[in-house]
């Protein structure tokens, strides 16, 4: 085919694809963002208020504690997830014997939905807290690391195989370069291992901190929020995370959609701009092999 003809069957190819890309994505994310700015049960009954559901959003105390709450989770979470990825990575690509079957062992979890794991993780944790008589929503701590602890054992995996493809695409005669110029274990993993696998760790840099930030299902599944805290006449769920503060904003009380709707902008421009400074930041230390 001849670039006449491409471009001539290009527009009926690309046409369908697009036309439902703009029906599925682009309208209804214009229209939540009209929204935002709008008071409303239904959206045939929106009434514009401005950015008063925006002042709403931040003057909300459970909006900033859930923010709180998931900026240190996502940071340590991010850590422990791609330390333990890489660790593990780096042991399978060892030439340890079962390699294969230790990769499928690893990566399963992530094969199992959020809301499932989050009942199986409680109902764990509630066996083990029960020696405290206390469970996995009487106590934010424990909530906190068993939020922790369940991300970890579910996206662990998935990092796995991506560190663990970076690092077999490193070319041997560097290692061996190493080996003569007498350099260390430790010297050849920071010096030589780090920076051609800066790629890997970009893309999983990114997708931990995200799946962290975007973190619901979980969350709804394991704590609920739970415990609650009153502050000022207002109850303050300790273990709510962005995510579930929105969707309790927007489906809790009707009259509050519309401030639901602003969080939830608000949210997609956080992590839009988190990650899209990780990119920056992360690809700016990758080297060319």
């Amino acid at each position: 085919m001849n670039k006449r003809q491409l471009k001539f069957y290009f527009p009926i190819f690309v046409l369908p694809t697009f036309a439902a890309f703009c029906i599925g994505f682009i309208y209804p994310f214009l229209h939540g963002v009209y929204l935002s700015f709008c008071k409303f049960k239904t959206t045939s009954d929106a009434t514009w208020v401005g950015i008063q559901n925006y002042i709403d959003a931040f003057q909300d105390p459970s909006f900033l504690h859930a923010f709180a709450f998931t900026a240190v989770f996502t940071v340590v979470s991010v850590v422990l997830i791609n330390v333990l990825a890489f660790t593990v990575a780096h042991v399978l690509t060892g030439g340890i014997k079962g390699a294969n079957a230790f990769r499928t062992v690893f990566f399963m979890p992530n094969l199992i939905g959020g809301v499932i794991l989050g009942y199986i993780w409680q109902l764990i944790f509630n066996g083990i807290l029960q020696n405290w008589s206390t469970n996995i929503k009487l106590n934010s701590t424990f909530g906190f690391w068993g939020l922790i602890i369940l991300l970890c054992w579910q996206q662990i995996g998935y990092m796995m195989i991506i560190y663990i493809s970076g690092l077999n695409s490193i070319p041997e005669s560097l290692y061996e370069a190493a080996k003569v110029d007498g350099a260390t274990k430790w010297q050849t993993l920071r010096k030589v291992t780090l920076p051609m696998m800066m790629p890997s760790i970009t893309i999983c840099t990114f997708l931990s901190l995200t799946n962290s930030f975007k973190l619901f299902d979980q969350n709804l599944a394991l704590t609920a929020g739970e415990p609650g805290l009153q502050v000022g006449g207002e109850t303050i769920y300790q273990t709510e995370m962005l995510a579930l503060n929105i969707y309790n904003t927007f489906y809790q009380n009707a009259n509050t959609r519309g401030v639901g709707q602003a969080k939830a902008v608000v949210f997609f421009l956080l992590v839009a701009v988190i990650g899209l400074a990780q990119l920056y930041f992360t690809r700016k230390r990758e080297v060319q092999q």
